[in-house]
């Protein structure tokens, strides 16, 4: 149950702007994203892609810009948002069990000085169940494969409940069998009216996966429904003069004929 103003985006993003030592990662970003749709974000090696997800949810300092979740800013809509970082950013080495990673999902709704307690635990351990990882609950983080360690952060976002989730490259590295998993509990979060916005890399597999898709490169080139969006021409846009890229997906051509 949400209580927000119908029609109001999930997400909106006016006039954003970040950069790194005077050179812009991202300049004057319009974004408005609905609620209920899985959208891609996609575009070419430092885009702003992750730039985008990390500035939206105050984890770097922007130098222009507004950003609202369903019309509040990210201090009063923390519940609602859910955040799956890129794995490259974790220390896996880092002592603790599979089971202690998701819980610490629900950290933001119990407080860190309240412990987690058995209904706690019972939804850390529906959240592994979703992922297909019930039987490695007591397995320390560090054993895991790159597909396993990924699903350990989609539990850990699954189980916070929220109504909107960032992932950052949630395929990377991962193996066909995670990724059709992770494809199918994106899907089940939009079928129950979430929203959930995907930092992607592969062209090939956008239209099959995302309904919604935004195209960046620093600026929004565009962003709408995948049918309309994502076009040769666009592409062509987003990705400069890195045209082979774009030749590469199957069938772009005849889409665009």
């Amino acid at each position: 149950m949400t209580h927000h103003t119908p029609n109001t985006p999930a997400l909106a993003i006016s006039d954003l702007t970040v950069a790194y030592q005077d050179k812009p990662a991202l300049w004057d970003v319009d974004l408005s994203v609905p609620e209920g749709v899985l959208m891609g974000i996609v575009g070419p090696n430092g885009a702003g892609k992750s730039t985008l997800i990390k500035a939206a949810l105050n984890l770097i300092p922007r130098a222009a810009g507004e950003i609202r979740f369903y019309g509040k800013t990210y201090e009063g809509a923390r519940d609602l948002v859910g955040y799956v970082p890129q794995r490259g950013s974790v220390d896996w080495d880092f002592p603790t069990s599979v089971l202690d990673v998701v819980t610490m999902g629900l950290y933001g709704k119990l407080g860190w000085f309240r412990r987690p307690g058995r209904l706690e635990r019972e939804r850390a351990l529906h959240a592994l169940e979703q992922v297909g990882l019930s039987d490695f609950a007591a397995r320390q983080i560090s054993q895991l494969s790159g597909g396993q360690q990924q699903r350990t952060f989609l539990a850990r976002a699954l189980v916070q409940d929220a109504r909107i989730y960032f992932m950052d490259e949630p395929f990377a590295a991962v193996d066909a069998v995670t990724e059709r998993a992770i494809v199918n509990i994106l899907r089940e979060l939009r079928a129950q009216g979430k929203t959930v916005i995907v930092v992607h890399h592969d062209l090939g597999t956008v239209a099959d996966y995302f309904d919604w898709v935004t195209l960046l490169n620093v600026e929004v080139l565009a962003s709408g429904p995948t049918r309309e969006v994502f076009t040769p021409d666009l592409l062509r846009q987003t990705y400069g003069g890195r045209i082979s890229a774009v030749e590469k997906v199957q069938g772009l051509a005849a889409v665009g004929s």
